[in-house]
């Protein structure tokens, strides 16, 4: 990449994160910083089609980084997948004089972003920004901690009624493919179980696991369920078949659902941010491209797109390991 960079644009795609904000305002503030322009490109690659651009200052992005969603919106984009959509938004590149691109989104944001690379060669780095924490080559992507710490305050609301009624509680929480929310929350908020989909679980223990909980004294449990989990159709499913075999609880379901995207970012969420969107408009100014900016034993690294796209994230043992200790 020979050319010098004078102008970069940031968008943000896929699903919305807490911390995202933060993100945008870091990167707008270090173009400030090192006196090159900045373009906020709104609604993701839906914008770069339609040139929906604003030049943002650092005065700009006051007072955004404890505020969930995102600033520059989101959207699918069909038109974007196709030949001709991309040329559109090349064209429009061109004509702003904007010469990289940061995306902050997931992995579907950033194959969007190599095969706009592979096409064009324009220079690409993105921020993980996914409660999901489904992104390899980071041990934490933006808006996980809060997601999981909003998980945790509503499950410790939950518990008091399933304690004051003698109710069985199944938790389901975000995590279609991977079940990061479910373990850390799970074990944060003390729940009797957690079902993931990288654990086949089993009815059937699930039922001994129960029985074990009330022969110990439990009058109440929590169950926290990923969205993904593979022991049932879905969580209402296990609530039936509970039903059917331990009559003697009280079962009640409670989706999350997309309350875990929302809220004020937490200090983590924040200072993550802040760092990644630092180093994410260094990296191009030093003339990298198709690099994700992630965080791994508290440093912050750069991991080639195509691996944080194709790699696979682990459930955590010791963390699984320890949540088994702990519903004894």
């Amino acid at each position: 990449m020979s050319k010098k960079i004078k102008k970069i644009g940031v968008l943000t795609s896929g699903g919305d994160a807490p911390g995202m904000n933060a993100a945008i305002r870091s990167v707008v503030r270090t173009c400030a910083y090192h006196e090159i322009e900045c373009v906020g490109i709104y609604r993701g690659f839906e914008g770069l089609i339609e040139a929906d651009f604003k030049p943002l200052s650092a005065r700009s992005v006051n007072n955004i980084i404890h505020t969930g969603g995102t600033m520059l919106k989101s959207a699918r984009c069909q038109e974007f997948r196709t030949d001709e959509g991309r040329q559109k938004a090349h064209e429009n590149l061109k004509n702003a004089n904007i010469d990289a691109l940061v995306i902050i989104g997931g992995d579907g944001s950033f194959n969007g972003g190599l095969v706009f690379n592979k096409a064009f060669n324009f220079p690409i780095i993105g921020i993980p920004g996914t409660i999901d924490n489904d992104i390899f080559g980071t041990n934490f992507t933006l808006g996980f901690d809060t997601a999981i710490n909003t998980v945790v305050e509503v499950i410790d609301k939950i518990r008091d009624t399933a304690s004051s009624h003698k109710r069985l509680f199944f938790v389901e929480v975000m995590g279609r493919d991977v079940g990061h929310i479910a373990l850390n929350a799970g074990v944060g908020a003390g729940a009797e179980e957690i079902l993931i989909p990288e654990e086949d679980l089993g009815l059937e223990r699930l039922l001994e696991s129960l029985r074990r909980s009330k022969k110990s004294g439990k009058s109440s449990s929590i169950v926290v369920v990923a969205e993904g989990d593979k022991i049932g159709k879905n969580v209402f499913e296990l609530k039936d078949y509970v039903e059917e075999n331990m009559p003697e609880y009280d079962v009640r379901v409670s989706v999350l659902g997309h309350m875990q995207r929302g809220g004020s970012p937490s200090c983590f969420d924040r200072v993550l941010a802040s760092r990644m969107g630092v180093k994410a408009v260094e990296t191009l100014l030093e003339g990298k491209t198709n690099f994700m900016v992630g965080i791994i034993d508290n440093k912050i690294t750069l991991t080639p797109l195509e691996k944080a796209v194709k790699g696979k994230t682990e459930i955590n043992k010791e963390l699984l390991r320890v949540s088994d200790i702990m519903t004894t």
